[in-house]
């Protein structure tokens, strides 16, 4: 045996799940107790694979049924063209390969791009998943990363510093169909920033240390009072996917009960075919029930597990949170406690979902959506457009910010009494509401003004379908203003400054005769009328 091996023992880390709080994964790392062993096998193609394999084998030894992270070198990859020996060596493990992802790890230096991106399609037409190590602390260009396309990126913690550059990698990975992971997390501080910016995963010190012993259980921090986390219009599924417990499709009701008694916490199994096609799902209460009848033992043990299984429920990774409770509702009430199996485009599981983590992260969402609408409009303030503003900026995204207000609007109070004032306020706001489109944002920060977030594109049919209606309170007519600054990609760093452009843009639009409409570029002076006239001058006298 070699002398490295002598020496070397691994140890495992949890990559955590922020969302359900659960070990998603274990990344395992080469602990050599003497020597460079890994800055050997940088150089080694060999010995990088070789220590891959030693990987894979020290998880069978542990046990463990979380799927694996096992690192290799992008030099590794491009020089050797493939790992079957480390395919085979996972599945001598009695695992199959899509519960095993490769990071690839840097430097990229030198790696024939070429080479690199035809080992990532044969890794990945064998079944492995593939992670980008070390993004933003490493040498990957931005090109290649997209061209690998992976399945999990992980960021450096030291990003975390940089909220701004974290929340377009999660909007990239959006793009990819990617997952987001920060690494290095040590403090709550940093976690929560992690989670803001939209990390999906995470692993540190914080939530785990590396240990000789798999971790079942870790830390997460609950989330800080008045924390914000990066909004989408529906929680995705990626965001809850606990790892499955998987067997063939021919595995017995005895090697399913062995599964199950060994493992507490998993609540299902699910059989899967030769591709990883999951073809019957076996829930635990219910299979164990069938086991401990009188002769439940003597009849099914040795008899094929499928019998005891139902149809499994499916959602694709790109399905919502909402559409996995579509699901649920539309099948046998006996069954909303059964784990929904997550499958890629191949129809291939990758993992699972549970209706209890749904159900929590749904309701949670709705608090918080409910705690910020504004009470007369049910729109939402301020900080649900900023943080959108922001997000855009961030991904280099083109996108128009509207400042929306009533003329005069105290007059109109006074003159009309704040009843049609109010009823005044809804209508604009269900007006503004029925007028978007797409990804059109609509936001009651107060009073009678209102934000409106759009790409540019969609303006003017938005704006003729608001300034052209007629309004009044009271029998009394009124007029709208409307401000609007443009935001080119890289016009405007954040919220803050696209705010600060309009707030001369209003006072612009509030000097013009009638329902008004200025419209500016960031970073460019002066401005454009589109609507409203010049008032006329005072009477002399």
């Amino acid at each position: 045996m070699s002398s490295w091996t002598d020496s070397l023992r691994f140890a495992f880390q949890p990559v955590v799940n922020l969302t359900t709080g659960t070990v998603a994964g274990l990344e395992i790392l080469a602990r050599p107790e003497t020597g460079d062993v890994l800055a050997e096998a940088r150089r080694d193609p060999e010995l990088d694979l070789g220590l891959a394999v030693s990987a894979v084998r020290a998880a069978e030894r542990k046990e463990t049924l979380l799927p694996l992270h096992v690192n290799v070198f992008a030099g590794t990859l491009a020089d050797l063209g493939g790992l079957n020996p480390l395919h085979d060596a996972v599945r001598q493990a009695g695992r199959l390969p899509w519960e095993v992802t490769i990071d690839i790890v840097p430097p990229y230096t030198h790696v024939p791009w070429r080479a690199l991106l035809d080992a990532v399609a044969g890794l990945r037409e064998q079944g492995f998943r593939v992670c980008a190590d070390g993004v933003g602390d490493g040498d990957i260009p931005l090109r290649l990363l997209a061209d690998l396309a992976p399945d999990l990126m992980k960021l450096d913690a030291v990003l975390l510093e940089r909220p701004a550059v974290v929340r377009s990698m999660r909007t990239l990975c959006e793009e990819l169909g990617a997952l987001l992971a920060v690494e290095g997390v040590e403090t709550e501080g940093q976690c929560a920033t992690a989670l803001a910016a939209g990390a999906q995963l995470a692993q540190g010190e914080l939530f785990a240390p590396p240990a000789r012993l798999p971790a079942a259980e870790v830390f997460v921090p609950p989330p800080s009072p008045g924390a914000v986390a990066v909004t989408r219009p529906g929680p995705s599924v990626r965001e809850f996917v606990r790892p499955a417990a998987l067997l063939p499709a021919a595995a017995s009701a005895g090697q399913v009960r062995a599964l199950l008694t060994g493992s507490p916490d998993v609540s299902g199994v699910l059989l899967v075919d030769r591709a990883g096609v999951p073809v019957r799902s076996v829930h635990r209460s219910r299979f164990l029930l069938s086991m401990s009848g009188r002769y439940g033992h003597a009849l099914y043990a040795d008899r094929p597990a499928a019998k005891l299984g139902d149809p499994p429920r499916t959602v694709g990774v790109d399905a919502t949170a909402w559409e996995v409770l579509e699901v649920v509702a539309v099948g046998d009430r006996g069954r909303t406690s059964d784990d929904v199996a997550v499958v890629d485009a191949q129809g291939r599981c990758v993992g699972v979902v549970r209706l209890a983590d749904l159900v929590r992260a749904l309701a949670e969402t709705r608090v918080e959506e409910a705690a910020g609408l504004n009470p007369l409009t049910r729109l939402p303030g301020s900080d649900a457009i900023t943080a959108e503003v922001d997000r855009r900026i961030a991904a280099g995204r083109a996108c128009a910010l509207s400042w929306l207000d009533v003329d005069h609007f105290k007059q109109v109070n006074d003159g009309a009494g704040f009843a049609a004032g109010d009823e005044l306020i809804r209508a604009v706001g269900r007006a503004l509401q029925q007028a978007a489109s797409g990804g059109t944002r609509v936001g009651h920060i107060g009073g009678d003004d209102f934000l409106v977030l759009a790409d540019p594109e969609a303006l003017d049919a938005l704006v003729s379908s608001v300034l052209d209606a007629p309004w009044e309170a009271g029998d009394r007519p009124v007029t709208l203003s409307l401000a609007t600054v443009l935001c080119p990609p890289g016009g405007v760093t954040d919220h803050r400054q696209a705010a600060a452009c309009l707030a001369p843009l209003k006072k612009a639009a509030k000097a013009l005769h009638g329902s008004s409409w200025v419209l500016a570029r960031a970073g460019t002076a002066g401005h454009e009328v589109r609507r409203g006239s010049e008032r006329a001058p005072a009477p002399a006298g």
